[in-house]
């Protein structure tokens, strides 16, 4: 069995937070996710989106604010388990253990858990379950892979508008399909699609996809009967995912829905096992990237003083020894 001080379950940019900040505490820390390379859903979902409520940065890509927070753990040596489920959580001697896909133990100092959403999966497309062809994506990892090329995108979320920002300075061309008239979307990405040669197309379904081995054409109702039919190469259905905590929710954890309640400590109900992130919930609750640092450097810091009694609770800043 190997003993690491801080187990943190998710690779996301919360998780690699807490990795970096658990070495700057001194204590050794192993990362695991599912997913095979970390950033969690800013990797598999959005890598080129501009992100712009990071502290310190006006905009950055997903994937870059990823490769700067691997970079930044990177000196302390942080121990990846990628493309590994955590399954099991048990104790000995008062400590947790943690069970891995394969059969693998890890004796820990203390469990941090920065899982995001937990394990997620895209609501499918109805109309597409009875086509056989290519070219239907819930994804866009690498968006030139889309030049020149005829995109239909369903959906009335932020990822919906993400995805036609992205894509629009690159496609032929871009249209948005939503069933109803008004978007889940923040008004601000809204306003900038509007200014984009984006054409939006309100109170319509995707009726029928044509083609054979791939996407060549589409159908839509709108509200009243009137159908169109449009001219599409790929589709991008971005119409939410459905979240599954996975083994984590058989781990007797306090939860609200699919959420981990925490204190103003983020630790859980049980012994030596913290949460930060988008999976925690307590009172005033704010889901942003820039929330989950905080309470990824809370939550190690915590955990540092429950490993090591004697330690204090705050170490002083990063900047104090240069």
């Amino acid at each position: 069995m190997r003993e690491v001080d801080v187990a943190v379950i998710g690779a996301g940019p919360a998780g690699l937070f807490a990795a970096y900040y658990a070495g700057f505490r001194g204590l050794s820390v192993s990362v695991i996710d599912a997913l095979p390379e970390p950033g969690g859903q800013v990797t598999a979902m959005y890598p080129e989106k501009l992100i712009l409520d990071v502290a310190g940065f006006p905009a950055i890509k997903g994937r870059e604010l990823v490769t700067n927070l691997v970079a930044q753990a990177a000196p302390f040596r942080p121990d990846y388990r990628l493309g590994v489920r955590a399954e099991k959580l048990s104790y000995l001697d008062g400590r947790p253990v943690l069970g891995l896909a394969g059969g693998e133990q890890l004796s820990c100092g203390a469990v941090l858990v920065t899982g995001g959403l937990g394990s997620f999966t895209p609501r499918p497309l109805p109309v597409a379950e009875s086509f056989t062809g290519g070219g239907i994506v819930y994804f866009v990892p690498q968006p030139t892979e889309l030049t020149d090329r005829h995109v239909l995108i369903v959906g009335g979320g932020d990822s919906a508008f993400d995805w036609a920002a992205t894509l629009a300075p690159l496609a032929r061309s871009v249209t948005l399909v939503h069933r109803r008239d008004r978007f889940r979307a923040h008004a601000a990405t809204i306003e900038r699609v509007r200014a984009l040669p984006v054409r939006i197309v309100v109170n319509a379904e995707v009726s029928r996809l044509y083609g054979e081995e791939t996407v060549t054409g589409a159908e839509l109702t709108v509200r009243g009967g009137e159908v169109e039919t449009l001219p599409v190469d790929t589709v991008v259905a971005a119409l939410g995912f459905t979240a599954d905590l996975g083994p984590l929710a058989e781990w007797g954890l306090n939860l609200d829905r699919r959420h981990i309640v925490v204190d103003s400590a983020m630790a859980t109900n049980l012994p030596r096992v913290f949460a930060a992130g988008d999976i925690t919930e307590y009172p005033g609750k704010v889901r942003l990237i820039a929330t989950g640092f905080g309470e990824a450097a809370t939550a190690v810091n915590n955990a540092a003083v429950v490993i090591d009694p004697t330690a204090h609770l705050f170490p002083g800043h990063s900047s104090d020894g240069t």
